[in-house]
């Protein structure tokens, strides 16, 4: 097969499990923890690195900002063969309960976002896979973050910034959303279509109402929760190869 049009690399040269970020330096960063590490390709905001973690051969890919773009990421790790992908990422709090530092893993996704309304139906559901989300709650208990670890309904849209519309997020804060991103519901709903494993976690680095006034992430607790999430993704990702021999 030629080289995958938009990441341009090999695939073959691709694993079965891909851990997916949107910062092509956190991809660095995450790479940096595999042995025999090596990056494949840096086109765009696609930054592909494969490497082994405890014995265990993985991809690293940056997706970029929004669902678009890493729609297609994804469609073009499922077409050459990657059968597992965990999403590794940061979001804004909606509940009350989890503050910055907090690691939520994603059950479902709210589908606030454009992309999945020209794929699906309104009323098809973004849901994680069982055996990823159990794994990757597991091992978000025994990461170590720096504040709590929740699990539940994410909300994903496009808009950062606010305009003059008001944003979903009160409504879905009230319906029991525990966080906001860009990403979740396209992962999950293409995974549904494509027949593969996925599954997402997060790192909340502050308060998603706040974004326009206060939003700063660079700070030492959301560093510290980024570290957390990384160490839970790739100790789930070997329980779940371990799950498929």
């Amino acid at each position: 097969m030629a080289l995958l049009p938009i990441l341009r690399v090999e695939p073959a040269d691709l694993p079965p499990l891909a851990i997916v970020c949107g910062d092509p330096f956190r991809a660095e960063v995450i790479a940096g923890k595999l042995e025999e590490a090596r990056e494949l390709a840096f086109a765009r905001e696609y930054r592909t690195f494969i490497g082994v973690y405890q014995g265990m051969k993985l991809a690293v890919v940056s997706h970029g900002v929004g669902c678009p773009g890493a729609a297609v990421c994804f469609e073009e790790l499922i077409k050459a063969g990657v059968t597992t992908i965990i999403r590794v990422g940061t979001a804004g709090a909606l509940s009350g309960g989890y503050r910055a530092g907090s690691l939520i893993v994603s059950t479902a996704a709210v589908r606030e976002e454009g992309l999945t309304k020209q794929l699906v139906p309104s009323s098809f559901p973004a849901v994680a896979d069982s055996e990823v989300t159990a794994a990757l709650y597991k091992a978000a208990l025994e990461a170590g973050a720096p504040s709590s670890v929740g699990k539940g309904i994410t909300l994903t849209v496009d808009a950062f910034f606010s305009g003059v519309v008001e944003l979903p997020h009160e409504t879905y804060k009230r319906a029991g959303v525990i966080a906001v991103e860009m990403e979740i519901a396209a992962l999950y709903v293409i995974a549904s279509l494509r027949g593969i494993r996925a599954g997402a976690i997060v790192a909340l680095d502050g308060d998603s109402t706040e974004v326009d006034e206060a939003y700063d992430p660079h700070n030492n607790i959301v560093a510290e929760a980024v570290e957390a999430e990384i160490r839970a993704a790739l100790n789930a990702m070997v329980v779940l190869a371990g799950e498929r021999g």
